[in-house]
């Protein structure tokens, strides 16, 4: 019998060599260029079926696709995209004497195609040369929309349009062909922004757009970076979410370039808290474990007020709807006012998908407050106390339906809240716990809010006290005068 062939021998050479290749790609996407210092790397992630399972149309663009991951049908809006190469070519032969052809700016692309590809955290199975073509024509895309590329900005979405209006002797009506055109401009508008700004799956590197820019404006000291992030800080702005003014629009020296849109969004998030700590573990850790969050009603019922914290530039309020804050004792609680509209939930959900594919280099804040605040406003009762307060602006059917979507917030997220790094918030949870566990401030609450919000009962209760204690005076003397007559 002869000997059989061995189907187990392993080319140790060929298993290495290719071991090696991706060790290489590796260090690659985890390195800035232009700088040696390795920095966490931000990746473009599909969101978890756990986390997608609760509503996935939070996650996938209705108007447009921005990179590979959703190019189908319609969305690939292929003539508009054209439209702003066009538009990008021509600003560069009204800048420069001499503009670049579009072969330059194909043969940057391509340069670009493997770092690309590492930015993306699943395999893109587009071939080179339609995914040069993609990253070109979605970056033009974002330059004209809100990179300034035409010399004017673009207004954010949700402004009233100034257009579509006609005279009428000394009125100002609209007209109704430009009222529908300026209705139809609108929606177009906020579909531009929910599908390019806030998905996490609908993104390109921020430096890909940062190239279109350098090659279309050759000589310019501008970069793209500066158009873009004002565009978003007047987004955040007027919706109310934050006032913050990163440090994306500081000199170029110590700028942090976003890994692209929805991170840009990202970084006007941070808390302030987060800046002064430094974070250190000997000031966030420690204490009594966080455990179960308490909801607001509870903490009213321990005694804690809610107030609603304005949103400021100045060195002592809150610089975004993060920057939660309790008073020492815990018996105040100041919460920025979240204005929840249509896309309020889908802009959340997408930063916390954000940190979740990227928690070295995004963290936690805004997954932190997410759970923070699905505890405290998960039942209706929540959700109405927290609105007299001014904490919480909807405008939804019901506060039970509130509540429900801040109970499905957070749903797949890992989060840990006794971890110090990840919960920001883990101090002041541990202040109100601390509150809730004291029984005579528990009691004092009770007896404040069962009496003494009522002035009447507030009277009945003192004069009670008051016959209490002319009763007990009575009795002592009762008491003496048998025991010592002659006194």
């Amino acid at each position: 019998m002869g000997k059989k062939e061995d189907h187990h021998v392993i080319d140790i050479p060929s298993l290495a060599q290719e071991l090696r290749v991706q060790l290489a790609s590796l260090k690659s996407s985890t390195e800035r260029v232009g700088g040696g210092a390795v920095q966490p790397c931000i990746v473009v992630d599909r969101v978890g079926e756990l986390t997608r399972n609760v509503d996935p149309h939070e996650y996938v663009p209705q108007f447009v696709s921005i990179g590979p991951y959703h190019r189908t049908g319609n969305l690939v809006r292929g003539a508009d995209k054209v439209s702003y190469l066009h538009a990008v070519l021509s600003a560069a032969a009204a800048y420069s004497g001499a503009p670049l052809d579009l072969e330059v700016y194909l043969t940057e692309m391509a340069l670009l195609e493997g770092r690309v590809r590492s930015c993306y955290a699943q395999s893109v199975d587009i071939p080179s040369r339609e995914f040069v073509r993609m990253l070109l024509l979605d970056a033009c895309y974002i330059l004209v929309r809100f990179g300034d590329v035409l010399g004017r900005r673009p207004e954010p979405p949700a402004a009233t349009a100034a257009n579509g209006l006609a005279q009428a002797g000394n009125r100002v009506v609209p007209s109704e062909e430009k009222r529908k055109a300026a209705v139809v401009d609108q929606r177009e508008a906020v579909a531009v922004v929910r599908d390019v700004f806030y998905l996490a799956e609908n993104q390109i590197p921020f430096f890909v757009v940062d190239k279109i820019h350098q090659l279309t404006f050759l000589d310019s000291k501008t970069p793209a970076l500066e158009a873009i992030a004002r565009y978003a800080h007047d987004l955040l702005r007027w919706t109310e979410y934050t006032v913050a003014t990163p440090t994306v629009v500081a000199p170029p020296a110590l700028r942090p370039e976003p890994a692209n849109l929805l991170h840009l969004l990202h970084m006007h998030f941070t808390p302030t808290v987060l800046s002064s700590v430094k974070g250190s573990r000997g000031v966030f850790g420690g204490g009594r474990p966080v455990g179960r969050w308490r909801t607001a009603t509870e903490c009213y019922f321990a005694g804690v007020k809610f107030k609603r914290r304005a949103l400021s530039t100045n060195g002592g309020g809150a610089r975004s709807i993060l920057d939660v804050k309790v008073s020492r004792g815990g018996g105040t609680l100041q919460v920025p006012r979240l204005n929840i509209d249509a896309e309020t939930w889908r802009l959340l959900r997408n930063l916390m998908a954000l940190e979740q594919s990227n928690p070295s280099g995004a963290g936690s804040h805004v997954t932190a407050y997410c759970v923070f605040m699905s505890q405290l406003a998960c039942t209706a009762r929540d959700v109405e106390l927290l609105s007299r307060r001014g904490v919480i602006v909807h405008g939804l059917g019901n506060h039970g339906e509130v509540a429900d979507l801040f109970a499905n917030l957070c749903k797949g997220a890992v989060f840990d809240f006794d971890d110090a790094y990840q919960n920001y918030l883990r101090p002041a949870c541990q202040t109100l716990e601390r509150r809730f566990r004291s029984r005579p401030r528990r009691w004092m609450a009770w007896l404040k809010q069962k009496y003494f919000i009522n002035p009447w009962l507030a009277a009945g209760l003192a004069a009670a006290a008051i016959g209490l204690v002319c009763t007990v005076i009575q009795a002592v003397y009762s008491v003496l005068s048998y025991s010592q007559p002659g006194n």
